[in-house]
């Protein structure tokens, strides 16, 4: 029990304030779902942004067709690998486990909500939420945890560390995404929310389902040593 707290996915000092951010960028999903539900056209608040985002030039273009490439297969992949191997040299493999999961689950819930919100882009795709902004999201909070837990940082520098990464990861494709008219600016943000819906939730998971295999094997070795030093006293 007493090597839990240091090696745990959410860390002790910030999981009431993470529940409460999850659960509010839940409902953001929620709320940004019903509002652009089966629509095909940018909102005002997507006008205005696109239009400033719009115009960029080839230099910038590049930056965001590369940043794009990390939400694709290959440049995720590449990510994730990356993240999980810091994870196990750090010997975190819990840290390691979340980085698969939290990017894997996050993705997955977009997939899921795509087609419930029905919002469309570009001749018919579904738009909403975005993908590439839930992983950047989802792999910049992951590192983010492992490295509070690492420096043993407190509630207050923890989540300040927590949400500038999923801020700069989310901003940073983001941009990518209207840049490139892939996404509506909202659409954005639900993939942001997303990820920070989903993500704590998912260490969560991860801690609790460690916890539970360590002390089902701190049992039955417990229960050996007892069965052993029974038959050396018989």
């Amino acid at each position: 029990m007493t090597g839990r707290p240091a090696s745990a996915v959410l860390p002790p000092s910030l999981r009431v304030w993470l529940g409460l951010m999850a659960a509010l960028a839940a409902l953001v999903v929620v709320v940004l779902g019903v509002l652009y539900a089966d629509d095909s056209e940018p909102g005002r608040v997507d006008a205005r942004i696109g239009a400033a985002v719009d115009g960029a030039g080839p230099l910038w273009r590049h930056v965001a067709l590369a940043t794009d490439f990390l939400g694709e297969p290959g440049g995720a992949a590449m990510l994730v690998a990356a993240t999980v191997t810091a994870c196990l040299l750090l010997r975190r493999p819990r840290a390691a486990v979340h980085a698969v999961t939290g990017a894997a689950l996050a993705v997955g819930t977009t997939k899921l909500l795509k087609p419930l919100a029905g919002r469309t882009i570009h001749d018919g795709h579904l738009s909403y939420p975005s993908g590439h902004t839930a992983f950047l999201t989802a792999l910049a909070l992951v590192v983010a945890l492992l490295a509070t837990g690492r420096l043993g940082l407190g509630r207050t520098a923890g989540t300040s560390l927590v949400l500038a990464a999923a801020l700069a990861a989310g901003a940073a494709m983001g941009w990518a995404q209207v840049a490139l008219g892939a996404h509506y600016p909202t659409d954005v943000l639900g993939g942001w929310c997303t990820a920070l819906a989903v993500v704590p939730a998912t260490a969560w998971l991860v801690d609790r389902t460690a916890d539970r295999l360590a002390d089902r094997t701190a049992d039955r070795l417990a229960d050996r040593t007892t069965d052993t030093g029974r038959r050396e006293r018989h």
